[in-house]
């Protein structure tokens, strides 16, 4: 029986180990980098053991140090999570080999579904559906195609390839992620599915031959090929569900799996399906199944492990619908890069719990307030699960939430999540992995262009009301005030793409509005006394019902709305009814600052430039490829972005940069001539 455990992994998935464990009176120890010191699931456990430094390749995946942690705790099982070494057959084999009872798949099965292109033959062997597939890309002439790295998983390493032109570049890309991501850059190519799902299997086996299918989920909204948006049970055609349960029993059977794992379909518009790939872990979509079904997957693994029967001998009828989404630090202004800074505030009203089935909301997340987001790890900072009755329903619950959610700090997803979320094509069940590609409107913010400068307004209140809740002498009096009315109170602001937004405003002696006006214009702050930028006008009728440090209420055109308002430095976050804006207030008079020569190309986050594909003096077009910066776990092409002549390369292949870093400068020809 497993008494103390060690999870060998991080964030959101070791405290949900670390959850299930508490509930069953099994100890718990953590493994942690420097930067995840000070992380909620190191706080969690009973036990923590630092792994020094913070790239995963010297702390999660060193495979000695964490048997070592397990040693010196007296650890007597270890749990992988999924990602780093969950589906490592090494280390499998090497934690059984130290007296450890693993709590996964055996070595074997890992091993022989690691090897994509080997699992498509072994399971073909078995009857289980395949796409064409081929390892020499000179052999193909059907396209379009998908690129895939033959190890790991998560979308790294994937190309669609629509033509022959686009083959050699798709797979040497392709195998560079791979090899970054996965230590192996083997790929493979097989026959893309337009309009196809993707749909997988929760599979269970245990030590007594038993395996079952415990219901299927629909994962088939993707960025990047990575899953945003997961539910169960799939919407399926007639006699589909049976028949991919079956499929993925044959496929868990036909390697000998015990524990916890998912067989992955991809679904054509006919209703025919193909094997995908077997991921030998819990996956990160685990709780929609939880929800349906009732089961405590991780407890699962645990009678498992322990040499336990299962103890059902199929899955229970799925018992309404539940839908998950993955909320990532993510910028929107800069297609989705992934995101670092410091978050202030992570709440997400009404959530019933987490790490556990829930009913209603539950939240699985790998931060709280004060999390500092940086560039060594996924980008994922929590999962956001509704459970209801129907599926209209927990699509509702879980917009509603997410819309008013206070995500402070770092930039995220959500609003590209709510979109989807109330999109009628979603509504409808009308998914498939090319969804975003067809509905670019999901991608517009959920905060109107019209009310940022209602947005702005509040900001400015809660401002001069926190002053005026600090001021020493006469705090009763409104901010500003004059017994003659003069010039107005001016508060100038970086608005969403740095664009600025000035809010002029005076109060009378009650403290009531007088007048107010907001002004948009470029990303530079008007000089002191130029005058107001171009007019971005308020509604006819604003009028001021409250204004506190956090809590502005606006009534607007006779319907009052309430603005929550969270200051951190000059940086200033509103949630309003309609969406949220994050702002900075810009200083009245701002230092001199060093001005960047024309063309310059910046770092949009931390990492480390991997290859330069350019020289100094070479002649460049718009679009070219210069040079690919490495960002969590992630590659980022920096393009040139007009035609010109490279003048400058700062940072060679290797180097580490911060944001805003100067990667390279690009000179137009009018640049030149000047």
């Amino acid at each position: 029986m497993i008494t103390r455990l060690l999870v060998a992994n991080r964030g959101e998935i070791a405290r949900r180990v670390i959850a299930t464990c508490r509930a069953l009176g099994v100890a718990t120890v953590a493994v942690h980098s420097d930067a995840d010191a000070d992380a909620p699931f190191v706080a969690e456990a009973d036990l923590a053991v630092r792994l020094p430094g913070n790239a995963p390749a010297e702390t999660y995946l060193r495979v000695d140090l964490i048997l070592d942690a397990a040693r010196r705790t007296g650890a007597d099982a270890v749990h992988p999570g999924y990602g780093f070494l969950a589906e490592n057959a090494e280390f499998a084999a090497a934690v059984t080999d130290a007296g450890l009872t693993w709590v996964g798949p055996p070595a074997k099965a890992i091993a022989a579904m690691g090897d994509k292109v080997a699992a498509k033959a072994l399971l073909a062997d078995a009857g289980v559906p395949m796409l064409p597939t081929w390892t020499d890309p000179d052999e193909i002439t059907d396209f379009p195609v998908l690129v895939k790295a033959s190890a790991g998983g998560g979308g790294r390493g994937m190309r669609i390839v629509a033509d022959p032109a686009g083959l050699a570049e798709a797979v040497a890309s392709a195998r560079r992620e791979a090899a970054a991501a996965f230590g192996d850059g083997t790929v493979f190519v097989e026959r893309y599915v337009e309009r196809g799902r993707h749909v997988e299997v929760q599979v269970f086996g245990d030590t007594h031959g038993a395996v079952v299918a415990l219901g299927e989920r629909d994962c088939s909204i993707q960025r990047r090929h990575q899953k945003i948006v997961e539910e169960a049970p799939a919407v399926l055609p007639d006699g589909v569900r049976q028949r991919l349960h079956e499929a993925a029993v044959a496929a868990a059977r036909a390697v000998g799996y015990v524990g916890a794992g998912t067989v992955e379909f991809l679904l054509a518009p006919d209703g025919r399906f193909f094997f995908l790939e077997m991921n030998t872990r819990l996956q990160v979509e685990h709780p929609v199944t939880e929800a349906v079904t009732g089961l405590d997957l991780v407890r699962l693994q645990l009678l498992v492990a322990e040499g336990g029967p299962l103890p059902l001998a199929a899955a229970p009828p799925p018992d309404g619908h539940a839908i998950e989404v993955r909320l990532c630090a993510e910028d929107p202004a800069h297609d989705y890069r992934p995101a670092t800074g410091v978050l202030h505030r992570f709440a997400v009203p009404q959530v019933a719990g987490g790490f556990a089935p829930t009913k209603g909301l539950r939240l699985d997340s790998g931060v709280a307030d004060g999390s500092t987001v940086g560039v060594h790890y996924d980008s994922m900072l929590a999962k956001l699960v509704a459970w209801a009755p129907t599926r209209a329903e927990a699509t509702r619950l879980l917009a509603g939430a997410l819309a008013r959610a206070e995500l402070h700090g770092v930039t995220t997803n959500r609003d590209l999540l709510v979109r989807v979320l109330r999109s009628p094509a979603f509504g409808a069940a009308e998914v498939d992995t090319g969804f975003l590609d067809r509905h670019p409107d999901v991608f517009a913010p959920l905060l109107p262009a019209e009310d940022l400068p209602l947005a702005a307004l509040a900001a400015a209140l809660a401002s001069a009301a926190a002053r005026r809740a600090a001021a020493p002498v006469l705090a009763g009096l409104p901010s500003g005030w004059r017994n003659v009315p003069s010039f107005p109170q001016v508060t100038r602001y970086a608005g969403p793409g740095g664009d600025g937004i000035e809010v002029r405003y005076r109060l009378d002696r009650a403290g009531a509005l007088a007048d107010c006006a907001v002004s948009a214009g470029g990303s530079a702050p008007p000089a002191e006394g130029s005058g107001p930028p171009a007019a971005r006008p308020l509604p006819p009728s604003v009028v001021l019902v409250a204004a506190a440090p956090d809590r502005v209420v606006l009534d607007v055109n006779d319907v009052r709305r309430a603005y929550s308002v969270h200051r951190v430095g000059s940086q200033v976050f509103v949630d309003g009814p309609d969406g949220a804006a994050s702002l900075t207030e810009l200083p009245r008079f701002p230092l001199p600052t060093a001005e960047l020569a024309a063309g310059s190309l910046l770092a949009p986050l931390p990492g480390a430039v991997a290859r330069v594909h350019v020289e100094v003096g070479q002649r460049v077009t718009a679009g070219d490829l210069l040079l690919t910066l490495e960002a969590m776990k992630l590659e980022h092409p920096v393009l040139a972005p007009a035609d010109g002549v490279v003048a400058e390369l700062p940072v060679p292949a290797g180097g580490q940069v911060d944001t805003g870093a100067v990667l390279a400068v690009v000179t137009t020809p009018e640049e030149t001539a000047s």
